[in-house]
Protein backbone atom coordinates (compact mmCIF):
# COMPACT_ATOMS: atom_id res chain seq x y z
CA UNK A 1 0.00 0.00 0.00
CA UNK A 2 1.95 2.56 -1.34
CA UNK A 3 0.13 5.39 -0.98
CA UNK A 4 -1.29 4.45 2.72
CA UNK A 5 0.38 7.73 5.01
CA UNK A 6 2.88 6.49 7.42
CA UNK A 7 0.75 6.94 10.53
CA UNK A 8 -2.04 4.88 9.76
CA UNK A 9 -2.15 0.73 10.29
CA UNK A 10 -0.54 -1.83 8.73
CA UNK A 11 -3.84 -3.77 9.23
CA UNK A 12 -7.32 -2.69 8.34
CA UNK A 13 -9.58 -2.74 11.12
CA UNK A 14 -11.56 -5.67 10.31
CA UNK A 15 -8.66 -7.69 10.41
CA UNK A 16 -7.54 -6.15 13.53
CA UNK A 17 -11.15 -7.69 14.98
CA UNK A 18 -10.64 -11.12 13.21
CA UNK A 19 -7.68 -11.18 14.70
CA UNK A 20 -9.00 -10.79 18.03
CA UNK A 21 -11.33 -12.97 17.97
CA UNK A 22 -8.81 -16.16 17.04
CA UNK A 23 -6.80 -14.93 20.16
CA UNK A 24 -9.60 -15.42 22.34
CA UNK A 25 -10.24 -18.69 20.35
CA UNK A 26 -6.73 -19.85 21.55
CA UNK A 27 -7.52 -19.16 25.42
CA UNK A 28 -10.58 -20.79 24.99
CA UNK A 29 -8.62 -23.64 23.97
CA UNK A 30 -6.05 -24.10 26.56
CA UNK A 31 -8.91 -23.31 29.00
CA UNK A 32 -10.89 -26.29 28.22
CA UNK A 33 -7.58 -28.22 28.58
CA UNK A 34 -6.88 -26.74 31.96
CA UNK A 35 -3.63 -25.19 30.76
CA UNK A 36 -2.42 -21.98 32.91
CA UNK A 37 -2.01 -18.48 31.08
CA UNK A 38 0.98 -16.92 31.89
CA UNK A 39 3.26 -13.40 31.86
CA UNK A 40 6.91 -13.24 31.61
CA UNK A 41 9.18 -10.92 30.79
CA UNK A 42 10.29 -9.82 27.85
CA UNK A 43 13.75 -8.58 28.93
CA UNK A 44 16.09 -10.94 30.22
CA UNK A 45 19.77 -11.21 31.58
CA UNK A 46 20.76 -14.24 29.48
CA UNK A 47 19.71 -14.09 25.69
CA UNK A 48 19.24 -17.01 23.03
CA UNK A 49 22.82 -18.48 21.57
CA UNK A 50 21.59 -19.66 18.80
CA UNK A 51 24.15 -19.15 16.26
CA UNK A 52 21.27 -19.00 13.95
CA UNK A 53 19.38 -15.63 15.70
CA UNK A 54 20.35 -12.53 16.10
CA UNK A 55 19.06 -11.25 19.66
CA UNK A 56 18.20 -7.53 20.15
CA UNK A 57 19.80 -5.92 23.45
CA UNK A 58 19.67 -2.57 25.16
CA UNK A 59 21.57 -1.48 28.53
CA UNK A 60 19.10 -0.70 31.49
CA UNK A 61 19.98 1.11 35.20
CA UNK A 62 19.65 -1.75 37.34
CA UNK A 63 19.60 -2.31 40.39
CA UNK A 64 23.39 -3.85 40.38
CA UNK A 65 24.31 -0.67 37.98
CA UNK A 66 23.72 -0.12 33.81
CA UNK A 67 23.19 -3.54 32.70
CA UNK A 68 23.20 -5.14 29.03
CA UNK A 69 19.78 -6.84 29.15
CA UNK A 70 18.44 -9.01 26.13
CA UNK A 71 14.98 -9.25 24.35
CA UNK A 72 13.80 -12.30 23.96
CA UNK A 73 13.61 -14.53 21.03
CA UNK A 74 10.88 -16.36 22.49
CA UNK A 75 9.19 -17.10 26.31
CA UNK A 76 11.03 -20.20 26.62
CA UNK A 77 14.15 -19.32 29.19
CA UNK A 78 11.40 -17.87 32.01
CA UNK A 79 8.67 -20.19 31.17
CA UNK A 80 10.38 -23.34 32.30
CA UNK A 81 11.78 -21.50 35.07
CA UNK A 82 8.14 -21.63 36.30
CA UNK A 83 7.99 -25.04 35.23
CA UNK A 84 10.83 -25.74 37.30
CA UNK A 85 8.88 -24.06 40.21
CA UNK A 86 6.14 -26.46 39.89
CA UNK A 87 3.50 -24.23 37.71
CA UNK A 88 2.29 -27.34 35.63
CA UNK A 89 0.85 -27.09 32.22
CA UNK A 90 1.39 -23.45 30.65
CA UNK A 91 0.65 -21.22 27.66
CA UNK A 92 1.73 -17.63 26.29
CA UNK A 93 1.01 -15.36 23.75
CA UNK A 94 4.35 -13.48 24.06
CA UNK A 95 5.90 -10.65 22.22
CA UNK A 96 9.06 -11.87 21.10
CA UNK A 97 11.92 -9.86 18.43
CA UNK A 98 14.82 -11.52 16.09
CA UNK A 99 16.75 -8.71 14.63
CA UNK A 100 17.02 -8.05 10.61
CA UNK A 101 13.92 -10.41 10.30
CA UNK A 102 11.24 -8.41 8.23
CA UNK A 103 9.52 -9.47 4.85
CA UNK A 104 6.05 -11.23 3.70
CA UNK A 105 6.66 -14.06 7.18
CA UNK A 106 8.59 -12.30 9.35
CA UNK A 107 8.52 -9.10 11.29
CA UNK A 108 11.18 -8.11 14.18
CA UNK A 109 8.90 -7.76 17.07
CA UNK A 110 6.02 -11.03 16.42
CA UNK A 111 3.83 -12.96 18.29
CA UNK A 112 4.72 -15.71 19.55
CA UNK A 113 2.27 -18.76 21.37
CA UNK A 114 4.32 -21.14 23.44
CA UNK A 115 3.20 -24.25 25.79
CA UNK A 116 4.41 -26.22 27.63
CA UNK A 117 3.10 -29.82 28.46
CA UNK A 118 4.66 -32.03 31.63
CA UNK A 119 4.28 -35.24 30.89
CA UNK A 120 3.47 -35.47 27.52
CA UNK A 121 5.09 -37.59 24.61
CA UNK A 122 6.03 -35.53 21.48
CA UNK A 123 3.80 -37.40 19.35
CA UNK A 124 0.76 -35.97 22.13
CA UNK A 125 2.13 -32.63 21.51
CA UNK A 126 2.01 -32.78 18.21
CA UNK A 127 -1.48 -33.82 18.14
CA UNK A 128 -2.62 -31.53 20.56
CA UNK A 129 -0.67 -28.48 18.41
CA UNK A 130 -2.58 -30.16 15.30
CA UNK A 131 -6.11 -29.73 16.53
CA UNK A 132 -5.45 -26.31 17.39
CA UNK A 133 -4.34 -25.29 13.69
CA UNK A 134 -7.43 -26.84 12.79
CA UNK A 135 -9.90 -24.88 15.43
CA UNK A 136 -8.63 -21.84 13.88
CA UNK A 137 -8.09 -22.47 10.13
CA UNK A 138 -11.58 -23.79 10.70
CA UNK A 139 -10.84 -26.78 8.49
CA UNK A 140 -9.99 -30.71 8.62
CA UNK A 141 -6.72 -30.87 7.58
CA UNK A 142 -4.96 -34.37 8.16
CA UNK A 143 -1.17 -34.87 9.77
CA UNK A 144 1.37 -36.46 7.73
CA UNK A 145 4.84 -36.91 9.15
CA UNK A 146 7.77 -36.80 6.88
CA UNK A 147 11.72 -37.76 8.08
CA UNK A 148 14.51 -34.80 7.33
CA UNK A 149 16.33 -37.07 5.79
CA UNK A 150 14.09 -38.25 3.39
CA UNK A 151 12.75 -34.93 2.21
CA UNK A 152 16.33 -34.14 1.06
CA UNK A 153 16.55 -37.81 -0.60
CA UNK A 154 13.17 -36.75 -2.94
CA UNK A 155 13.77 -32.81 -3.39
CA UNK A 156 17.52 -33.00 -3.51
CA UNK A 157 18.85 -36.30 -3.93
CA UNK A 158 21.16 -36.28 -1.65
CA UNK A 159 21.77 -37.19 2.08
CA UNK A 160 21.85 -34.58 4.68
CA UNK A 161 23.47 -36.44 6.96
CA UNK A 162 26.71 -37.66 4.82
CA UNK A 163 26.76 -35.46 1.80
CA UNK A 164 29.90 -33.36 1.47
CA UNK A 165 30.11 -30.03 2.67
CA UNK A 166 31.37 -28.78 -0.85
CA UNK A 167 28.46 -30.18 -2.44
CA UNK A 168 25.94 -28.95 -0.19
CA UNK A 169 27.38 -24.77 -0.57
CA UNK A 170 26.93 -25.68 -4.16
CA UNK A 171 23.57 -27.01 -4.16
CA UNK A 172 22.52 -23.59 -1.89
CA UNK A 173 24.21 -21.26 -4.57
CA UNK A 174 21.80 -23.24 -7.40
CA UNK A 175 18.64 -23.22 -5.64
CA UNK A 176 19.07 -20.62 -3.42
CA UNK A 177 19.68 -18.31 -6.10
CA UNK A 178 23.13 -17.36 -5.05
CA UNK A 179 26.03 -15.44 -6.04
CA UNK A 180 28.42 -17.49 -7.43
CA UNK A 181 31.16 -18.58 -4.72
CA UNK A 182 29.10 -16.51 -2.78
CA UNK A 183 28.23 -19.76 -0.32
CA UNK A 184 32.36 -20.70 -0.12
CA UNK A 185 32.82 -20.11 3.63
CA UNK A 186 29.26 -20.85 4.70
CA UNK A 187 28.87 -23.80 7.16
CA UNK A 188 26.63 -26.89 7.32
CA UNK A 189 23.79 -25.59 8.87
CA UNK A 190 23.59 -22.69 7.33
CA UNK A 191 23.60 -24.33 4.23
CA UNK A 192 21.18 -27.37 5.35
CA UNK A 193 18.79 -24.12 6.35
CA UNK A 194 18.66 -22.88 3.03
CA UNK A 195 17.73 -25.79 0.94
CA UNK A 196 15.65 -26.53 3.37
CA UNK A 197 13.85 -23.34 2.90
CA UNK A 198 14.59 -22.78 -1.24
CA UNK A 199 13.68 -26.24 -2.16
CA UNK A 200 11.46 -28.20 0.09
CA UNK A 201 9.11 -25.67 2.24
CA UNK A 202 7.86 -24.76 -0.02
CA UNK A 203 6.33 -28.79 -1.32
CA UNK A 204 4.77 -28.75 2.84
CA UNK A 205 1.82 -28.55 4.00
CA UNK A 206 -0.22 -28.57 0.80
CA UNK A 207 -4.46 -29.77 2.00
CA UNK A 208 -2.58 -31.49 4.76
CA UNK A 209 -0.27 -30.57 8.26
CA UNK A 210 3.40 -32.04 7.28
CA UNK A 211 5.23 -32.72 10.40
CA UNK A 212 8.39 -32.98 9.59
CA UNK A 213 10.97 -35.07 12.29
CA UNK A 214 14.08 -35.96 12.78
CA UNK A 215 16.21 -33.31 12.14
CA UNK A 216 20.29 -33.58 12.42
CA UNK A 217 21.52 -33.70 16.14
CA UNK A 218 23.02 -30.19 15.77
CA UNK A 219 20.21 -28.62 15.08
CA UNK A 220 18.46 -29.77 18.65
CA UNK A 221 19.05 -26.67 20.51
CA UNK A 222 16.91 -27.46 23.24
CA UNK A 223 15.57 -30.25 22.64
CA UNK A 224 16.87 -34.05 23.80
CA UNK A 225 18.34 -36.37 20.98
CA UNK A 226 17.83 -39.66 19.96
CA UNK A 227 19.15 -42.76 17.49
CA UNK A 228 16.91 -43.07 14.52
CA UNK A 229 16.30 -46.31 12.72
CA UNK A 230 19.58 -46.07 11.20
CA UNK A 231 21.28 -45.96 14.32
CA UNK A 232 22.30 -41.56 13.55
CA UNK A 233 21.46 -39.64 16.39
CA UNK A 234 19.43 -37.03 15.84
CA UNK A 235 16.88 -34.13 17.28
CA UNK A 236 13.99 -34.93 18.85
CA UNK A 237 11.76 -32.18 17.43
CA UNK A 238 9.71 -31.69 14.90
CA UNK A 239 8.21 -28.63 12.79
CA UNK A 240 4.69 -28.05 11.49
CA UNK A 241 4.16 -26.92 8.42
CA UNK A 242 1.09 -25.74 6.27
CA UNK A 243 0.78 -24.38 2.70
CA UNK A 244 4.30 -24.22 2.56
CA UNK A 245 4.58 -22.02 5.42
CA UNK A 246 6.61 -23.03 9.02
CA UNK A 247 4.04 -22.14 11.69
CA UNK A 248 5.59 -24.23 14.82
CA UNK A 249 8.79 -25.71 15.78
CA UNK A 250 8.53 -28.35 19.16
CA UNK A 251 10.21 -30.18 20.97
CA UNK A 252 11.31 -33.37 23.71
CA UNK A 253 12.63 -30.96 26.47
CA UNK A 254 15.99 -31.12 27.69
CA UNK A 255 16.40 -31.59 31.21
CA UNK A 256 20.08 -32.25 31.64
CA UNK A 257 21.37 -28.84 32.84
CA UNK A 258 25.13 -30.06 32.04
CA UNK A 259 24.20 -31.24 28.84
CA UNK A 260 22.46 -27.69 27.86
CA UNK A 261 25.33 -25.60 29.89
CA UNK A 262 27.66 -27.36 26.70
CA UNK A 263 25.42 -26.49 24.10
CA UNK A 264 25.44 -22.86 24.99
CA UNK A 265 28.91 -22.72 25.15
CA UNK A 266 29.64 -24.25 22.01
CA UNK A 267 27.28 -21.84 20.69
CA UNK A 268 29.31 -18.99 21.32
CA UNK A 269 32.48 -20.67 20.85
CA UNK A 270 31.27 -20.78 16.94
CA UNK A 271 29.49 -17.52 17.00
CA UNK A 272 33.28 -15.85 18.40
CA UNK A 273 34.84 -18.33 15.10
CA UNK A 274 31.84 -16.97 12.54
CA UNK A 275 32.93 -12.98 14.16
CA UNK A 276 29.34 -13.02 16.03
CA UNK A 277 28.55 -11.13 19.10
CA UNK A 278 28.38 -13.43 21.93
CA UNK A 279 24.96 -13.62 24.01
CA UNK A 280 25.20 -13.68 28.04
CA UNK A 281 24.20 -17.49 29.11
CA UNK A 282 20.89 -17.78 31.04
CA UNK A 283 22.54 -18.82 34.35
CA UNK A 284 19.08 -19.32 36.36
CA UNK A 285 17.61 -21.28 33.10
CA UNK A 286 20.72 -23.35 33.70
CA UNK A 287 20.08 -23.42 37.50
CA UNK A 288 16.10 -24.29 37.29
CA UNK A 289 17.22 -27.17 34.88
CA UNK A 290 19.79 -27.90 38.10
CA UNK A 291 17.06 -27.60 40.25
CA UNK A 292 14.63 -30.00 38.19
CA UNK A 293 12.68 -29.50 34.80
CA UNK A 294 9.75 -31.98 34.65
CA UNK A 295 9.62 -34.13 31.59
CA UNK A 296 7.58 -33.30 29.04
CA UNK A 297 7.20 -31.33 25.59
CA UNK A 298 7.11 -27.69 24.67
CA UNK A 299 6.00 -25.63 21.51
CA UNK A 300 6.57 -22.44 19.61
CA UNK A 301 3.92 -21.84 16.97
CA UNK A 302 4.24 -18.17 14.96
CA UNK A 303 0.97 -16.53 15.70
CA UNK A 304 0.83 -13.99 13.26
CA UNK A 305 1.64 -16.56 10.48
CA UNK A 306 -0.83 -18.43 11.70
CA UNK A 307 -3.64 -15.33 11.85
CA UNK A 308 -2.38 -14.75 8.23
CA UNK A 309 -2.93 -18.48 6.85
CA UNK A 310 -6.52 -18.43 8.58
CA UNK A 311 -7.24 -14.98 7.08
CA UNK A 312 -5.75 -15.69 3.40
CA UNK A 313 -3.62 -12.89 3.73
CA UNK A 314 -0.79 -12.47 1.51
CA UNK A 315 1.59 -10.72 3.94
CA UNK A 316 2.31 -10.71 7.74
CA UNK A 317 2.05 -7.22 8.09
CA UNK A 318 -1.39 -7.36 6.63
CA UNK A 319 -2.51 -8.63 10.28
CA UNK A 320 -0.51 -6.57 12.21
CA UNK A 321 -1.43 -3.27 13.60
CA UNK A 322 1.83 -1.57 13.01
CA UNK A 323 4.96 -3.39 11.25
CA UNK A 324 8.77 -3.08 12.08
CA UNK A 325 8.39 -0.72 8.92
CA UNK A 326 5.81 1.30 10.12
CA UNK A 327 5.87 1.32 13.75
Amino acid sequence: MPDRPAWRPTADLDTLRARAALLVEVRAFFAERDVLEVETPVLGQGGSTDVYLTSLATLACTDKGRRRLWLQTSPEFHMKRLLAAGSGPIFQLARSFRDGEVGSRHNIEFCMLEWYRPGFTLDQLIEETATLVRRLMGQVLPVRYYRYRELFHTYLAIDPFTVRLASLRELAEQHARMPPASMAAEPREVCLDMLMSARIEPHLGDQELAVVVDYPASQAALAKRHQDARGDWVASRFELYLNGVELANGYDELTDADEQRQRFEANNAQRQTLGLEEVDIDERLLQALAHGLPEGAGVALGMDRLIQQALGKPRLEDVISFATPSC
